[in-house]
């Protein structure tokens, strides 16, 4: 038996409330990457500012740490929290099977499919505990996106310790860029997210309940 069957939709009997959708940890390690990353964007933005690789600064409204020094403390106190979540989830994910159940497969037809279906208005909900193709394309690439912009910081916060994976992102300067195309990734994801959430109500209560 797995970790998770003990928590799987097919396995917990119907309740008035339905069958648990999302268990504990799921639901769990869902808010503490949540937090870890608005603070990691939030102050983020605050380094950036410091040394912008465009031209646009981020408002200090919106941004974490008031000055570099505050904003790096931020960040490396959020990345640690990052990462040690992160790989409890994945971890968990693969070991209870719950990431083969829930994102493979992934046929490009579906995603073509359920993409135009959403544009029209016409993705179904019924049924929270299936993914639909463009979900489950998403979730996956947020995945490796996210490990992404964690090698990516760590070739800029240790150029030469790391300078082989540093080399690998093309350098100190491209891996910036690097790491900034990953946050972008990451925060229309969150967009995106949180604006389903907002119309599929009953999601948000999921992730909350796990019913």
């Amino acid at each position: 038996m797995t970790i998770e069957a003990a928590a799987s939709p097919s396995t917990v009997p119907d309740t008035a409330a339905g069958p648990i959708i999302h268990p504990r940890w799921v639901r769990l390690t869902h808010w503490i990457n949540a937090l870890a990353m608005l603070m990691m964007i939030g102050s983020g933005w605050q380094i950036y500012d410091a040394a912008p690789l465009f031209r646009f600064e981020f408002s200090h409204h919106i941004a974490l740490g008031e000055w570099l020094g505050g904003a790096l403390l931020w960040h490396f106190a959020a990345m640690w929290l990052l990462v040690i979540n992160g790989f409890t989830y994945v971890a968990l994910g693969i070991l209870t099977g719950r990431f083969r159940r829930k994102l493979f497969p992934i046929r490009p037809r579906e995603v073509v499919g359920d993409f135009l279906a959403a544009l029209r208005g016409r993705l179904a909900h019924d049924d929270l505990a299936v993914y639909n193709a463009v979900q489950k394309l998403l979730y996956l690439g947020t995945l490796l996106t996210g490990l992404v912009i964690v090698l990516s910081g760590v070739s800029i916060w240790k150029p030469v310790q790391f300078q082989h994976l540093t080399s690998f992102f093309g350098g100190y300067n491209t891996a910036r860029y690097v790491h900034f195309a990953a946050m972008t990734a990451i925060v229309a994801f969150l967009v995106v997210h949180v604006t389903l959430a907002v119309l599929v109500p009953k999601s948000l209560r999921a992730m909350l309940i796990g019913r």
